[in-house]
């Protein structure tokens, strides 16, 4: 039996997506959260005491705080793969997953900032750390709220003929699943530099700049299937908005939240005036 190329893609998309929101994948995964957060701590204590082989403990931070920092790290890998399986359902809330994502590494980067602190945590007179701390949480704030609004404000679409439709989410697949085989390969890679010595890179960072690429795919990819212009550009402005996400990664400190709540503030105001004058008119 010959299968076209859509039915390969969901018949390899959707076994993972359903292996991924089931119950005990999502129980077992926050156990291995839990212990790898122990598991930092006891290794960077391990480390303070000298019990370590010189190679481990080269490489094991020296501040308790830089567990906290590990555990946001693996919750943003979560929240990544699960932005991957949500792709195909719309790009509206794929765009949300993005800003939820953003809201996440701006929270991680105030407590990234706890390793310029002594132990326990005192006011050492230093406000920079401080001002950082505010900034980058004020930020992720201000996003959350706006995401609250942005959610608030989706609506559906005009439904595509059944045909067209399992065309175009099966399209989607096809890009999610080529998204996740480059989350993966990036984190192999990562792994192995780190381990080997060789320099490293920001993760995050990297994804979004694939990222990029995707949203462009799927804009093109869209448009075989709602070729209107208003849908061409609202679909457009929310690539754009992850170009705005990537560069907020890129900033400097206080930079990156202003460009963060710039992306989410976008993002709001293109749903809005989708909304108000083009969401009724009917798609060819």
């Amino acid at each position: 039996m010959k299968y076209s190329i859509y039915e390969l893609a969901t018949y390899a998309f959707d076994p993972l997506h359903a292996l991924w929101k089931d119950e005990r994948t999502e129980r077992a995964v926050a156990g291995l959260l839990i212990a790898c957060f122990l598991a930092a701590l006891v290794g960077i204590e391990l480390g303070r005491q000298g019990l370590l082989p010189d190679a481990i403990a080269a490489k094991t931070p020296a501040s308790h705080y830089a567990a906290v920092g590990i555990a946001f790290t693996l919750v943003l890998v979560l929240e990544v793969i699960s932005f991957i399986f949500v792709l195909p359902c719309s790009i509206s809330k794929s765009v949300g997953k993005q800003l939820e994502i953003l809201c996440l590494i701006l929270i991680r980067n105030s407590f990234k900032e706890l390793v310029n602190f002594p132990e326990p945590i005192t006011f050492t007179g230093n406000l920079t750390p401080i001002y950082q701390i505010l900034s980058d949480g004020a930020g992720a704030f201000v996003v959350f709220v706006m995401l609250g609004i942005y959610y608030r404000m989706q609506k559906p679409l005009p439904n595509l003929k059944p045909a067209f439709k399992f065309s175009y989410v099966a399209s989607k697949k096809m890009v999610s699943l080529m998204l996740l085989g480059l989350f993966i390969g990036l984190g192999i890679y990562l792994l192995f530099c780190s381990v080997t010595g060789r320099h490293t890179f920001d993760f995050f960072s990297t994804f979004y700049t694939i990222l990029i690429f995707s949203d462009i795919l799927l804009v093109l990819i869209s448009q075989r299937f709602l070729p209107s212009f208003h849908a061409v550009f609202r679909n457009s402005g929310f690539a754009l908005v992850t170009l705005l996400i990537r560069l907020a990664l890129a900033a400097p400190p206080f930079y990156n939240a202003a460009l963060g709540v710039a992306s989410a503030g976008f993002a709001v105001f293109l749903t809005l005036a989708y909304n108000s004058f083009y969401r009724e008119e009917k798609k060819p």
